[in-house]
């Protein structure tokens, strides 16, 4: 199995910002070191606060790290849905407020002059399928009535049976480390504060705010912004059964082919996302798809032969380069929640579940937090209101959502494990012990790690990623690595870690 890394990430420099060691005082705490969090941090010190970020590992390698990286407000076929289910205005909000994200970001770029490989380029949703042909017709009758100009292509720019496809021109693609990291250095000339490695476990509500990280060290805010993907903390506001946790797959090939300009999505499933990226004077072609939620789906090694596959019949492949799999978190409504925690909290805020469209989505939610902190209001919040109303069309995915969560919690306690303590170098399984299970893992070296794979956070069993290397819920997404440490939330709490020796195969106590 081969080990997976993000470009992103491999290409840019490390960062080395300390941990919180000694109890902080500030105006606001921001939870998260993402685009959200990052791009909120900056607009705010600006507005004269005293500002923290504070990340649970470093800053820009969660779902920025790892995303396609497109800035568009061409969220695949949403329009005609929006209509439908939130009113032509509130339509017409989602599609402005993205539009306002891509230029805020452009702007940035070219004002900073910041060296992040952005292009403008158009980007295009298509179908390869005759019944999705009334959608098209559908979405773009409904992007023409909120104004955003999209444009019907009877001829497609890559070699596919294309049965329809609408492009927005004047859309987006970067670097997102390059454009982040910039953006930290910024913040930090003007006075902010990054903590890497500073998890919070705890939050108190009150004037002021006490956030606790797990080495017990205390920070007094008069604000606070969850950005951290999952909410940090949801008072009762029962995030877990609002959000769907979604993992999905990328590759990055070199090939013979010149790519076209343009990124590319296609509206069904199995989804496949395009676009190219230019890496110094060499050009990659970047394959994105095979979403399924988190802890369910084939074993890892299918999705990335499926892209493979579909790489080589596209174009003609010389090697992959990369390859990567990120988690997204999508709301039931499909519009993500950003402003007030719920109802009753006044001076706490989150910024959460933008589906696969965290570049605008982010941004967005930056300015509109931006916007609620110091003017109070912003225009977009009832449409992003975390504590919105359900429509009868999101109450049945969140009956579903929830039934499934419940299916998989008592799926994952009959789930027998195997007796067999004899496993290969890097591989993982859930083995039994004394009539008990636990997660195994024979690392590289040869030496077993064990765990106990009951969640943390609600008791869910987990499910073994053998690309990631990790134990993934399938319940509401948290994640941790073979030794228990998160690497993704809701869970606060790391998994109990079992140091056992192991004898030809037999458990030796």
């Amino acid at each position: 199995m081969k080990f997976t890394r993000s470009y992103w990430i491999d290409s840019t420099k490390e960062t080395k910002y300390p941990s919180l060691k000694e109890d902080l005082t500030i105006d606001i705490a921001i939870v998260g070191g993402g685009i959200a969090g990052i791009t909120s941090a900056l607009l705010l010190i600006k507005e004269g606060f005293k500002v923290a970020i504070l990340e649970s590992n470093k800053i820009i390698k969660g779902a920025s790290g790892h995303t396609t990286a497109k800035i568009t407000s061409q969220h695949n076929l949403i329009y005609d849905y929006l209509i439908k289910t939130f009113g032509v205005e509130k339509a017409q909000q989602y599609g402005e407020a993205n539009e306002k994200a891509l230029e805020f970001i452009v702007d940035k770029v070219e004002h900073n002059n910041i060296n992040c490989n952005l292009e403008v380029m158009p980007s295009y949703v298509y179908t390869l399928q005759d019944n999705y042909i009334s959608k098209f017709e559908r979405e773009l009758e409904a992007c023409h009535k909120l104004g955003l100009n999209p444009h019907f292509k009877g001829t497609f720019l890559l070699s596919f049976p294309v049965k329809a496809s609408i492009e927005f021109r004047d859309q987006a693609q970067f670097h997102p480390r390059k454009y982040l990291l910039a953006l930290a250095e910024e913040f930090v000339s003007l006075g902010g504060l990054i903590y890497e490695d500073t998890r919070i476990v705890d939050l108190e509500e009150g004037s002021p705010i006490i956030l606790t990280t797990e080495d017990k060290i205390k920070i007094k805010a008069t604000k606070v912004i969850s950005a951290s993907h999952f909410p940090c903390y949801d008072g009762s506001a029962k995030y877990f059964t609002r959000l769907r946790p979604e993992r999905s797959y990328l590759i990055a090939v070199s090939a013979k082919n010149d790519f076209p300009r343009g990124m590319f999505i296609s509206a069904e499933d199995p989804k496949r996302s395009l676009r190219r990226q230019n890496d110094q004077e060499h050009q990659m072609i970047l394959i994105g798809g095979e979403s399924h939620k988190t802890g369910e789906g084939k074993e890892t090694e299918f999705h990335y032969n499926a892209l493979n596959n579909f790489a080589k019949d596209l174009f003609t492949v010389d090697k992959e380069l990369y390859r990567w799999s990120t988690q997204d978190y999508i709301t039931i409504d499909r519009v993500p929640y950003i402003g007030k925690l719920c109802s009753s909290s006044e001076n706490i805020y989150v910024a959460t579940g933008f589906g696969k469209w965290g570049m605008t989505g982010g941004t967005n939610a930056a300015i509109m937090l931006r916007d609620m902190i110091v003017k109070g209001s912003s225009p977009y919040q009832d449409l992003f209101c975390p504590s919105r109303h359900i429509t009868p069309a999101s109450v049945k995915n969140f009956i579903i959502e929830n039934l499934d969560t419940s299916k998989e919690l008592v799926k994952g306690k009959l789930k027998l494990g195997s007796g067999n303590l004899n496993l290969n170098r890097d591989e993982g399984k859930i083995v039994k012990i004394d009539g008990e299970k636990y997660g195994a893992y024979k690392d590289t070296e040869g030496t077993l790690h064990l765990v106990d794979i009951t969640c943390t956070h609600l008791g869910c069993e987990l499910t073994w990623n053998c690309s990631e290397r990790t134990w993934d819920c399938p319940c509401h997404g948290s994640r941790f690595n073979f030794k228990g440490e998160i690497i993704e939330g809701p869970a606060l709490e790391p998994l109990m870690y079992f140091k056992r020796k192991v004898k030809n195969g037999t458990d030796v106590p």
